[in-house]
């Protein structure tokens, strides 16, 4: 985790939501709190109605935002339109039935560098399967990774989503790549 590189957080995001459109009462779920940088530029795509679940494992990163690192992304844990749970997002999936418009995950540095072993549950065929469970009608899936990897790309595609793979600058318009990638159901 990292504040000076966050431009690719932030067009997994934006991507995502406007990959969805327009729709009133949008929910939205997003794996990984971060520094908020994801978080705030989903509220800045977002309608007023949405709704915001954000999902992170650690305490410590969910008090640090809403302390002295809420100013680096403008203090997004504010906006009435968020809950932040103290939750792990696989246990969300794995367990939960809810659905979701648009769901985000920044939980990784990508299917193939996991920073938590669980976490490969969530690029695996039955995590894949869960994702598209929980996407509603036309909902649309963002995953944020330092590297491509076909092999997940081909998961995503074999789960009946159409997929769109975006090399994103990681800040600025130079220098290292991260992917996003956009998943339609």
């Amino acid at each position: 985790m990292g504040s000076r590189s966050h431009g690719s957080e932030a067009l997994l995001a934006e991507l995502a939501v406007v990959a969805r459109g327009d729709a009133p009462r949008q929910r939205v779920l997003i794996g990984g709190l971060g520094f908020g940088f994801t978080l705030a530029a989903a509220l800045r795509s977002l309608p007023a109605d949405a709704q915001v679940i954000v999902d992170e494992i650690s305490p410590a990163v969910i008090r640090w935002n809403q302390g002295v690192l809420g100013e680096l992304a403008g203090q997004p844990l504010a906006d009435a339109r968020v809950d932040v749970c103290e939750a792990d997002v696989v246990d969300r999936l794995r367990h939960g039935t809810e659905r979701f418009d648009v769901i985000l995950l920044d939980v990784d540095n990508g299917p193939s560098a996991l920073s938590q072993a669980r976490n490969a549950w969530l690029y695996r065929d039955e995590g894949v399967a869960r994702l598209y469970g929980a996407l509603g009608p036309h909902g649309v899936l963002g995953v944020w990774s330092a590297s491509s990897d076909a092999k997940f790309v081909d998961r995503l595609r074999r789960a009946r989503l159409r997929v769109d793979e975006h090399r994103v600058p990681a800040s600025g318009r130079r220098g290292k790549r991260h992917v996003v990638w956009i998943a339609r159901r």
